[in-house]
Order: C-alpha cells, then structure tokens, then sequence
C-alpha cells in the first residue's frame, strides 16, 4: 500500500529533485493552492528556503507579482 505524501514533502521533494517553484507549478503539479502557507510551514521547520519576487504581465498586459521559491544548498 502506497502512502500519500504531504504537501509539505512533496514541495519539498520538488525543491530538492527538480528545483524552484512557483505557485501556478504547485498548483498545476499537486494541486496546491496555499504554496505561501506550505513554505512558510517547511521554513518553520528548519529548511533554508529563498523568495524570490518575479515580475511578469498577464495575458491582459497588465503587471503580476509571483514568489518563486528555492531550497539553497
């Protein structure tokens, strides 16, 4: 029987095996929809975890702001 992983691992498996994420991959890849509240969780807990604020436009043209996260080494 397979055991169902957290969110908290499997962000922190993709930080580690594949590495950034961004909120839309979270979503998009396990469904995620607070990656802030589980970064902040991982972070609690002792992970070196960087934010980076990335700037973007949408398909309106208009500016977004979107955290990017990486686990440092």
């Amino acid at each position: 029987m397979k055991t169902k992983l957290s969110q908290k691992d499997k962000v922190l498996r993709h930080l580690k095996e594949i590495g950034p994420i961004t909120p839309v991959q979270a979503f998009f890849d396990y469904s995620i929809m607070r990656l802030a509240a589980v970064i902040y969780d991982l972070k609690d807990a002792g992970n070196d975890i960087d934010t980076t604020l990335l700037h973007t436009k949408n398909k309106f043209g208009e500016p977004v702001h979107y955290a990017q996260y990486t686990l440092k080494k």
